[in-house]
């Protein structure tokens, strides 16, 4: 049996995907998005609801509504009969009548009907919510529970406080809805290293670029606008997750679309997760391209069974997930890709107002010798023109002129537009938003108070043990509190037994959310997914490089590690609860990476090692990583330059080291020399 899409049929009655998709599933169809198939006699159905054209039928609509009429008149009647003769209660009730504010606390309502806390919270638990004194009311069970003790509660809406309208009107400003317009989607493509990004961004380019225009493609801008069945879709050409995170931490918010490129023949890898937690953490609209189905060992339908597992289930397996077999190398499908993006934009209806001050986001920045600074920007609201006075972070500017990803010139970029911007005073740093201010002087103003405020903050930024110590005390205080973590493991065992675990941990009005957990070493991209969503990194086996983990100091991100699956948990629960203080500090002395195993007589097998960070120390603690992965814990045995027993080696120097009862080492393998400090539990 033949089975035909919603958007088909949209596009078969000439009206938008979405009213038709609404209309299905007011039918009781099983369909989630436009893509969503139905059999024939779905089909005709929906085909029936939106061909009947007589015009007979708004005629007997209204006249089939007189007959209902009589029928609200007469239920009045039965009601005086039963109720005014039995009914002392209401009479109280009304006499009873109580004004709450919205949003009021267990407490407050309790006071305010004249009742005891516990008696409210009694009720309150019998109705199946759980909600302590400090907590607000439900508000379903407001009335609910006034009616239970017999009086009658009118709720006052609170108003909103008239000094805090102005704040969020200059950060982001509301616009009539008679001043939006739709706009192109912006989309992004993450994915794996080699699975096709690039490939895939290349080809859809050089598909769209008109006969004579080629040679205009000189540089690369960060983004372009193609175009499909008339309508423009927007590309940031930054592939992969860490330019996506790097913007979200900067508060640009940009992406509309993420397209997740997958190899057919590979499937999901350790960086697909990290996109898809990216993603995910961004709430946005995500499309699977399946590439390489060329290859002969591809297998789109193992792809879909994977992603499963990571909360994308597909259309084909009765999910909402859009999946599109493609081939970047061979054009196979990318017309097909595109058309799903512009569903999705179809149904979405991102819009912007073009009438207001252009804002938007700088997507790539670089200082050019013929133009000076010079940067990418994608406008998000309002229209930008040639002369407008622009701010970005610290750096001003006036728009001098505008070029398109062709190098033509523009003279205006409206809402979804990319467009390469000359006339800044400085380099602006890519991620930054931009806005245009009234006038250059203003814009210099504004960004010497930028200046001034950043290093005042940089002078003060909070460190990890500060900033968790933050977090404990939100958890302890807040109603509702939520614990974010991104969990990083030696082995896939580990990681299902820690998400089981967790899983089960809670208290009232707190909980665990995992942002991302995956097998590995503790890497940047984790880092930078934990500053966008102030996540707490939490590691079994495993250890951050040297990288990471001066990333982490830099943003304040607390990485805990742990060799006992127990004092993991414990300790997870204490901090859901805001306890949690730690007895000891792991400070890291320096790290050397192992170039090359020698066995000596009588001492086993020694480390030919380089010290890249700090300073290695005889008789330290020390730890081996393989790949982020901790295989050995003890300490420092031996140490020698050439053939001179030493103390301590510093960073840029060879060394031998050897481990206390461990010879398994080998090449590539990270030697970690770390001390413990004993701290007074607050």
């Amino acid at each position: 049996m033949a089975k035909r899409r919603i958007y088909e049929l949209a596009r078969e009655l000439g009206i938008e995907s979405k009213e038709v998709l609404s209309r299905a599933i007011d039918l009781g169809m099983d369909v989630k998005t436009a893509s969503s198939s139905v059999d024939d006699e779905a089909s005709r159905r929906i085909l029936e609801v939106f061909k009947p054209t007589p015009a007979s039928e708004p005629e007997t609509a209204p006249a089939s509504e007189p007959d209902p009429e009589p029928e609200p008149e007469a239920e009045p009647e039965p009601e005086p009969e039963t109720e005014p003769e039995a009914e002392p209660e209401p009479e109280a009730a009304v006499s009873a009548e109580v004004s709450v504010e919205e949003g009021v606390t267990v407490a407050g309502f309790a006071e305010a009907v004249g009742r005891p806390v516990a008696d409210i919270v009694k009720s309150l638990l019998l109705m199946g919510e759980m909600a302590s004194a400090a907590q607000p009311m439900p508000e379903d069970a407001i009335e609910l529970v006034a009616e239970e003790i017999g009086v009658r509660v009118r709720i006052v809406p609170v108003a909103a406080p008239e000094p805090a309208a102005p704040e969020p009107a200059r950060s982001k400003p509301v616009d009539d809805e008679a001043d939006l317009v739709l706009r192109p989607p912006v989309v992004t493509v993450m994915g794996h290293v080699d699975h096709g990004k690039t490939t895939l961004l290349d080809k859809i380019r050089s598909a769209n670029v008109q006969e004579g225009e080629a040679g205009g493609i000189t540089q690369h801008v960060g983004a372009y606008q193609v175009s499909h069945n008339g309508r423009k879709i927007t590309f940031i050409d930054t592939p992969g997750h860490e330019a996506f995170t790097a913007m979200r931490r900067r508060g640009a918010n940009i992406t509309d679309i993420v397209v997740l490129v997958v190899a057919a023949e590979d499937g999901v890898m350790p960086q697909t997760a990290e996109a898809i937690s990216h993603a995910k953490a961004a709430g946005v609209s995500i499309i699977v391209a399946l590439n390489k189905i060329d290859l002969p060992g591809a297998d789109p339908d193992r792809v879909r069974a994977q992603l499963t597992e990571y909360g994308l289930v597909a259309e084909e397996l009765g999910g909402d997930t859009v999946t599109v077999e493609i081939s970047a190398k061979q054009g196979t499908g990318i017309d097909h890709l595109l058309e799903m993006i512009d569903l999705i934009a179809e149904v979405e209806e991102f819009k912007g107002n073009p009438k207001a001050p252009a804002s938007g986001a700088i997507i790539e920045s670089n200082l050019d010798k013929g133009r000076g600074p010079i940067a990418t920007v994608i406008v998000q609201r309002g229209t930008l023109k040639r002369g407008d006075p622009l701010l970005s972070g610290t750096v001003s500017g006036r728009v001098r002129a505008m070029l398109d990803e062709n190098g033509k010139p523009m003279k205006q970029a409206t809402p979804g537009t990319p467009a390469l911007v000359m006339g800044w005073g400085a380099v602006p740093t890519a991620g930054d938003e931009f806005e245009v201010l009234e006038s250059e002087s203003e814009a210099r103003s504004r960004a010497e108070d930028a200046d001034d405020a950043e290093r005042a903050a940089g002078a003060v930024a909070p460190t990890a043990r500060e900033r968790l110590a933050a977090l404990l005390d939100q958890l302890r205080t807040a109603d509702e509190a939520e614990l974010r973590v991104i969990i990083k493991a030696d082995a896939h065992g580990s990681l299902e037994a820690i998400r089981d675990a967790l899983s089960k941990i809670g208290r009232e009005g707190g909980k665990i959310v995992i942002v991302h957990g995956a097998v590995g070493g503790i890497s940047e991209n984790d880092v930078s997914l934990a500053d966008v969503t102030g996540a707490v990194i939490v590691g079994f086996n495993v250890r951050p490089d040297g990288k990471s983990r001066r990333a982490a100091e830099e943003h304040g991100i607390e990485i805990r590690t742990y060799r006992v699956i127990y004092e993991m948990l414990d300790d997870i629960e204490q901090m859901l609860v805001g306890k949690l203080a730690p007895e000891e500090v792991e400070q890291v002395l320096g790290a050397a990476e192992v170039r090359a195993v020698f066995k000596v007589p009588r001492a086993g097998n020694i480390a030919g090692s380089y010290v890249t960070e700090g300073e290695i120390i005889r008789g330290a603690k020390a730890r081996l990583l393989r790949e982020g992965i901790v295989v050995y814990e003890g300490s420092i045995d031996s140490l020698r330059r050439f053939k001179d027993d030493v103390r301590r080696v510093a960073a840029g120097y060879e060394c031998g080291i050897g481990l206390d009862r461990f010879n398994d080492v080998k090449e590539g393998d990270v030697i970690e020399a770390y001390t413990l400090k004993e701290v007074a539990r607050q």
